[in-house]
Parts: C-alpha cells; structure tokens; sequence
C-alpha cells in the first residue's frame, strides 16, 4: 500500500510517520535532528526537491520509508504475537538487515502458515533489526545452557557467534549442524567461504565499498583498494562505518589478518575528525568546512545514488570485505529444522537479501546482478577457527581507536 509520494514535504511525513525521521537522520538529512529545522526547513521542503539537491535515486529513498513504516507497524504483530506464544516446539530469532527485514518476514510468516500446518509443530519466533545490535544479543550470549539458545539463530557479523564464553562454547559441544544444501553461487565458489567443519551456515554477505567524493578528491587519485586507503594523503579524510558494528568490526579483522597492527593503525588514522563518534556530538549542527573524500559503506547504500557526476561508487579491486549473515540450527533438531533451514538458505529469500538489499546471496538460484569485476574479501574459516575472534575484536578495536584518538588529538 503507498503511503507517501514525492510531493509531500519532509515534515508531514515526519508527524504522520515519526519512525521516518530515523530514516531521514541516518540517510543523508541529520540536520532533522534538529527540531527547528524540521520545523521550519522541513516545512516547505518537499521530499522529491530533498532528494534531488542530495542526487538521491527517490524510489528507492520512498522504499526506505515505506520499509520502516511497514516494520514498526510489523513489530506491533510480533507484539501480540509473543504474547499467544504458548509451548512452541521451535524457537527462531536473530537480527536481519534493516532493508530487508519486512519483506524477508512477510515471505517467511507465508510459509511457516503452510510448514506448520503440515508439520503439526508450533513455531514462534522473533528477526528484529539489525539497528538494534549488540543490545538484542545480551541475552542470547548469556544463555548457560543449550536448552536456552533458539533452535535457528541468525544475524550478521562476527560478535554473537564466535566466543568461548558465549555461543563459541555451544560449538565446541557440537550443538550446532550446517542444513543447508544449495549449490554455492558461482560468486563465492573461489572464495572457499563454507565451513569445512559443518557448524555454521551462510546465507548471504553484507560488501563494503568506496564512495568516492570527486569534488573533495581533487587532483589526487581513486583510491582503488584498501591499501591505498591507507595513503597519508586520504589522512582525516575517509568517512567510516564505525556505529554498524558488524561491518566494522569485520574490516577491522580483515584490516588486521591482511596488514596487520599496521594496517589498523593507518586505518584509524584516515578516520575524518568529524565522523568519529567522539566528535560527533561536537560536530552536530555545524557546518563543516570539510568533506570527507572517501566514504566506506554497505554496498546497499549506494541503491540511494542517482548518476552522480560529484560521486563514484569504486568496488575495491583486492575484493570488498564481506560480514557474513550467519545461521545457526540445532544438530538434534535436524529433520524439524531442515525444511526451516531450506527456506531460509533457498531462492526466494536469496532474492530479496540480493535484490531488495544489495546483500548477494550465497545460493546459485540468485542472480546477484553484481558488477563485472566484483571480488570479496573474505577472513576466512582457517583464522576464524585459529584465533579467537571476540578477543581479536576487542583487540583491533583499541588499537583504531588509539590511532584516530591520536590524530583527532
């Protein structure tokens, strides 16, 4: 059902639809945080004439409205829902990806209807937004006792999955069981990104990529790669996606697997003083002198970019390092959950992470629609098992964050 047009300014949509205004905040208009001037601005701006100042694509910025809208009036459902759950036989809940949340539940609230009603079982279950992070996986990682955790788990990045304290520990009890039988898409088949030991699933892969700022650049050169990065001459100069702490964290590891302490350092020290987020409270309402010239992004951001001649959008050429979408299912549950896990690994969801998120899917079904030349980087299951990764997070955390505090100095 459409609920918005261009026409409509930013402040109607706003007091008719007040979970929009994160969108506006988040997507490249954080001057609405400021009441005044979506008061007065957001007044007389209409939607369409925002978008087109920004050269932002304004189908694909309404899908982003329309999304949240449908997801806040979604959760309302999953409210009443969790109150009749009753003696449920299996358990599903995780994080999914802000985009595509809605539509991947809608689809899956049509099938577990029909698997059900076949099955005679009893399901409930809760995919928040990934927006929600590391608050929503409290409980998850305190759980004791395998009898505690859901019987499918999924979400994105490296955090809940790997800690000796946490679900890590639940893996070393060979709790958990790959279910998954797709043919791996011929994007990934060189990338040797399924788990030789059968513990873990992946469904699909959140890239990051360059947006190049040609206006701010300048006579210097596009940043073809990570390395170049690294030049001094993009120094405070590269914007980053430090508050999505799944992608941020998975180019810290690859950053520090690939370059080292080094490389983690010269990363932190690229950091733009005004989108760090000790600086940003600082920063709010100021206008800023500087841009940055690179900003590092989830590839589905670059959907909202019309054909820019100030912006190019530069898929690194030694690959865009990837936060896998896990999914975790119970070993003893296998002949329960493997129609679940079909399901969830198969087409129709493969589709709408890739065509609905820009999230490629690991299934051959999808075509990912990717550009010609498109590798990933990946950390790779022999360092994911040979390190531990929460420790390592919490490692190459401090020392960006040492680098850039010292530059920002």
């Amino acid at each position: 059902m459409k609920r918005l047009d261009a026409g409509m300014t930013v402040k109607s949509i706003v007091e008719k639809f007040p979970e929009t205004l994160e969108v506006f905040i988040n997507n490249g208009f954080s001057k609405f945080k400021d009441k005044s001037k979506l008061e007065t601005t957001g007044g007389i701006l209409t939607l369409g004439s925002a978008l087109k100042s920004r050269k932002y694509d304004v189908q694909t910025y309404l899908n982003m409205l329309e999304e949240k809208i449908s997801e806040k009036a979604n959760n309302v459902d999953i409210t009443l829902k969790e109150t009749k759950k009753g003696n449920a036989n299996i358990h599903i809940t995780g994080l999914l990806p802000c985009p595509v949340r809605v539509p991947l539940m809608e689809k899956f609230d049509d099938f577990l209807e029909n698997y059900q009603a076949e099955k005679g079982l009893k399901v409930d279950y809760s995919l928040e937004a990934a927006s929600l992070g590391g608050d929503f996986l409290k409980d998850i990682l305190a759980v004791e006792d395998e009898k505690g955790l859901p019987d499918v788990f999924l979400s994105a990045g490296f955090e809940a999955f790997f800690g000796k304290d946490s679900i890590g520990k639940f893996k070393e009890q060979n709790v958990f069981e790959d279910l998954t039988t797709f043919e791996i898409n011929d994007d990934f088949k060189d990338l040797d990104i399924l788990d030789k030991k059968g513990h873990y699933s992946i469904i699909s892969v959140v890239p990051a990529v360059f947006m190049v700022n040609l206006e701010e650049l300048g006579d210097l050169p596009i940043p073809e790669s990570w390395e170049d990065i690294f030049d001094e001459r993009y120094r405070q100069r590269v914007a980053l996606p430090v508050g999505d702490f799944d992608l941020f964290n998975g180019i810290l590891l690859n950053i520090y697997k690939d370059y080292g302490r080094e490389g983690v350092e010269k990363l932190g020290q690229s950091l733009m003083k005004s989108m760090h987020p000790s600086q940003m409270v600082k920063n709010a309402g100021k206008k800023l002198e500087e841009k940055p010239i690179v900003t590092i992004m989830p590839y589905f951001f670059t959907k909202i970019l019309r054909d820019s001649k100030t912006m190019k959008v530069v898929w690194p050429s030694d690959g865009a390092i990837i936060s896998p979408v896990f999914m975790l299912t119970k070993r003893n549950k296998r002949e329960d959950l493997k129609e679940i896990a079909d399901f969830l690994s198969g087409s129709e969801v493969g589709e709408i992470l890739s065509h609905r998120g820009l999230f490629p899917s690991l299934n051959n079904d999808v075509e990912n629609n990717l550009p010609v030349k498109a590798p990933f980087k990946w950390l790779g299951w022999d360092y994911i098992y040979s390190n531990d990764i929460d420790s390592l997070i919490e490692k190459v955390n401090g020392i960006f964050e040492a680098s850039a505090s010292e530059v920002l100095a």
